[in-house]
């Protein structure tokens, strides 16, 4: 008698079923795709831009200050070819602004996802607990939100100093609050349903409750805002290193790149700001279109 045959895991065909749609949704923009396509590109080149690179602009060996404030399309006499021009201090500019897009998108992700983290993290146990907690948890999380997201951002670098780990923690901060607030609204909605009453009943601890069953029901809201706070994330991090309180010049940058050629835009050299410009909107433009793509086909009010 042959053995009957398994039965697939529970959950494995939920998880196509349940995002299905939500790709659908998202294709019909034709605008959508091609931004996500953008951001793939983007994404690439920022892994494998020293790779590709013409030059490390941030290895002496290899800059010359007799190659400074090239314009685009320059052969020096040495055979080396400057695309995009240099700038003040011979570096190429298409390979600094493929090393400054890495971190640029390191910052972004990395300070998005621990916010993430933090944020959702004290939105669950603030709406599951109640009472006291959810009032301490969401006093922090209004005084937070009432101060500017740059402001206190400059604050914190004031105080830490530069560097790729301080602007991340002070991104972090600033962020997570949106995470707890929008996590905690619909964890309320979700806490008094059949199946986490289920889960009390067979006396599951709360952090089981919380984190296996709570939070699993409340990501939609964590997707589009994630995507969001990431381009906003890479958008005050090139504002505090053109500012001066980001990273530091020997760290790669597009806001330092930006910094760096400002002062001399009005006197023709304005390769050297508008190209790390254009990379830095072009990024943040397609991110912000992939989140609100998102937002409109995440949205229950939107569902046909």
């Amino acid at each position: 008698m042959s053995a009957p045959a398994e039965s697939p895991p529970a959950g494995s065909e939920a998880a196509p079923s349940r995002w299905r749609p939500v790709w659908d949704g998202f294709a019909e923009s034709r605008t959508a795709l091609i931004a996500l396509a953008v951001c793939v590109i983007l994404l690439v080149l920022a892994l494998i831009g020293p790779w590709i690179a013409p030059q490390n602009p941030y290895d002496l060996a290899e800059i010359s200050f007799f190659d400074g404030r090239l314009p685009p399309l320059t052969v020096t006499p040495e055979g080396k070819l400057f695309l995009l021009g240099s700038d003040n201090q011979g570096r190429d500019m298409l390979s600094a602004m493929l090393y400054g897009l890495k971190t640029s998108l390191f910052v972004g992700v990395a300070s998005g996802v621990l916010a993430i983290v933090v944020g959702v993290s004290l939105g669950l146990v603030a709406a599951y607990a109640g009472g006291a907690v959810d009032a301490l948890i969401m006093r922090v999380v209004d005084f937070m939100l009432s101060f500017p997201t740059i402001l206190v951002a400059l604050m914190m670098l004031a105080a830490l100093g530069q560097g790729v780990d301080k602007v991340i923690l002070a991104l972090v901060l600033v962020q997570w609050a949106y995470f707890a607030r929008a996590v905690r609204a619909l964890a309320l909605s979700e806490r008094n349903k059949e199946y986490i009453e289920a889960a009390r009943s067979l006396g599951l601890g709360w952090p089981r409750i919380v984190f296996r069953h709570l939070a699993p029901n409340c990501m939609a809201p964590v997707i589009v805002i994630g995507t969001m706070q990431v381009a906003s994330a890479i958008s005050a991090e090139a504002t505090l290193s053109f500012l001066g309180l980001g990273l530091p010049i020997t760290q790669p940058s597009l806001g330092l790149l930006i910094s760096n050629g400002f002062n001399v835009m009005l006197a023709g050299l304005y390769w050297i700001s508008v190209f790390p410009g254009l990379l830095l909107l072009v990024l943040i433009f397609a991110v912000n279109i992939v989140g609100d793509r998102l937002r409109e086909v995440l949205n229950p009010r939107n569902a046909r």
